[in-house]
């Protein structure tokens, strides 16, 4: 055969179809890969989200190279994915290890309609969140069977080969795409949900009582945006109405609120200098991290930004650098720590100087040399305003 028949004989039946909200698509999937749980037994389940998401994304691709029916199972599995974690996570522990080995074995593992018939027996996390959300549940189910019918290929509608069939694809193409639209805002919110059975932080952080209660979390609420647009309000209500949610409103609320300022010091590493002394008020509720850095940059409007623990973690203020770069290395630190000179060294535009404070390094960036007395008095300001040297 040559290149050109092979190429024919597999684009012949093929319909590419062009998704006009990809894009958006793309970056509302960011909600879920960025609501990453923190606790640790259960801390697996996030690649278990992650993949659920790209197979998504995987989805939309193949949707629009015109390979519709493995777009649909694509969806299909993603949904299966979540509730698979959440069998996995919703039991007792001694329970949740055995399943988690046997599904890492690939031994024989329950079905998707078993594993929800066991969570529900269960009840638990999932068993409640679906009294609670009974319709939200059923949207669920039924849109996996809508599903089912383009992967099983029921119907003329589901034929590659209906292309030939004007009568059956000019009809089918507008509800293929209409179709696709709707399953994929189903599957991604489908897959929202199942996270929060893991914990229910990205619907909790999303209010500004409870955000300003939390530490520095790796878990990110989902916008307000993307809860409405996938899930809705009603079930968002309907969600808070679950043991697991009022569980965890209530041990957070109990916990002193910072204030703006001060939860953009703990969470963004972020240091207001005109609510220096908002960020003072609480001090009791900063870490070791947050109390140096704060102190530092407290009386010279010089300092621009504080590295510490080798860069990871980086505080900035309103005070801009000079620098045209915004990045910094480990290297560009460790030299700067290693050198002869640890302060007033230049770095492009700016300067960089070393501390060390209770066998931790620091590192100032900014936009003037220090002076000598600035110099003697950062480790003074440090123990003078926090006692933490």
């Amino acid at each position: 055969m040559n290149i050109s028949y092979i190429n024919n004989i597999e684009s012949h039946n093929i319909t590419p179809i062009k998704l006009d909200e990809k894009e958006q698509y793309y970056l509302d999937l960011v909600n879920i890969q960025n609501a990453f749980t923190g606790f640790l037994d259960v801390m697996f389940s996030n690649r278990f989200f992650n993949e659920a998401a790209q197979l998504v994304i995987n989805a939309i691709v193949l949707f629009e190279k015109g390979y519709f029916d493995c777009a649909f199972y694509s969806l299909r599995q993603s949904l299966e994915l979540s509730t698979t974690v959440v069998y996995l996570v919703d039991d007792t522990e001694i329970n949740r290890i055995n399943k988690i080995r046997k599904w890492q074995k690939q031994d024989k593992f329950p079905m998707h309609g078993v594993m929800t018939k066991e969570l529900e027996k269960l009840q638990k996390v999932y068993a409640d969140m679906k009294d609670k959300m009974p319709s939200y549940f059923q949207e669920i189910d039924d849109t996996k069977k809508r599903l089912n019918k383009y992967v099983h290929k029921q119907g003329y509608d589901k034929f590659y080969v209906s292309k030939y069939y004007p009568q059956i694809m000019n009809k089918g193409q507008e509800k293929l795409l209409s179709d696709f639209n709707t399953y994929l805002v189903k599957c991604i919110g489908a897959i929202a949900v199942l996270r929060l059975a893991i914990d229910p932080l990205p619907v909790l952080l999303a209010d500004e009582s409870i955000y300003n209660r939390t530490g520095d979390l790796i878990t990110e609420s989902y916008s307000d945006y993307f809860m409405n647009k996938y899930i809705g309000e009603e079930h968002i209500e309907a969600f808070k109405e679950t043991d697991k949610y009022k569980d965890c409103y209530e041990s957070i609320i109990e916990q002193e609120e910072m204030l703006p300022s001060v939860a953009a010091v703990v969470k963004i590493q972020y240091v207001d200098r005109t609510k220096i002394d908002e960020i003072l008020s609480q001090k009791h509720l900063l870490n070791f991290y947050d109390i140096v850095a704060v102190a530092l940059i407290l009386y010279s409007d010089k300092i621009t930004d504080v590295y510490c623990t080798g860069g990871f973690i980086w505080y900035s203020t309103n005070t801009h650098s000079k620098r045209n770069k915004s990045d910094i290395s480990s290297s560009d630190l460790d030299n700067i720590k290693n050198g002869i000179e640890k302060t007033n060294v230049p770095f492009d535009e700016a300067f960089l100087s070393h501390i060390e404070i209770r066998k931790e390094d620091f590192y100032t960036e900014h936009n003037e040399e220090l002076s000598i007395n600035e110099l003697i008095m950062d480790l003074k300001r440090v123990s003078d305003l926090f006692c933490v040297v």
